[in-house]
């Protein structure tokens, strides 16, 4: 059901993360060999469960793009530190719906601006 797919959604991204900072750290991996494509490539087709296909093109992406991987995950705690804090400080006046709205508007910033933006958010 709907924890499934979210427990496995966050369990990609988790190998996303491990995989990007592995290859290109210098990092050993489960066998205590240094990251390579082919660790990658197990990780994401093995314990992550992705297809052929996709945990190859998967490990290609992370090759040419570092950093990409973490870069969601600083996002989305981000994201939900924002949401909690306009909790907090808009009680009964928040909603889910309106907040979504609001971050989406904002379109691509930095991280900086998102957090300032979203400190002065009056719920609207």
């Amino acid at each position: 059901g709907y924890e499934m797919g979210y427990l496995s959604a966050q369990g990609l991204r988790a190998a996303r993360i491990v995989v990007d900072i592995g290859m290109h750290c210098g990092y050993k991996d489960f066998n205590g060999e240094v990251w390579n494509a082919e660790s990658a490539f197990k990780l994401l087709h093995e314990r992550a469960l992705l297809d052929e296909i996709s945990a190859r093109s998967e490990v290609d992406r992370y090759l040419g793009w570092p950093g990409q991987a973490i870069s969601y995950k600083v996002g989305e705690r981000f994201m939900m530190e924002a949401r909690e804090d306009a909790k907090k400080r808009l009680g009964s006046k928040f909603s889910l719906k309106k907040f979504h709205s609001y971050v989406l508007n904002l379109g691509p910033m930095g991280l900086d601006p998102f957090k300032a933006e979203m400190a002065v958010w009056d719920g609207e």
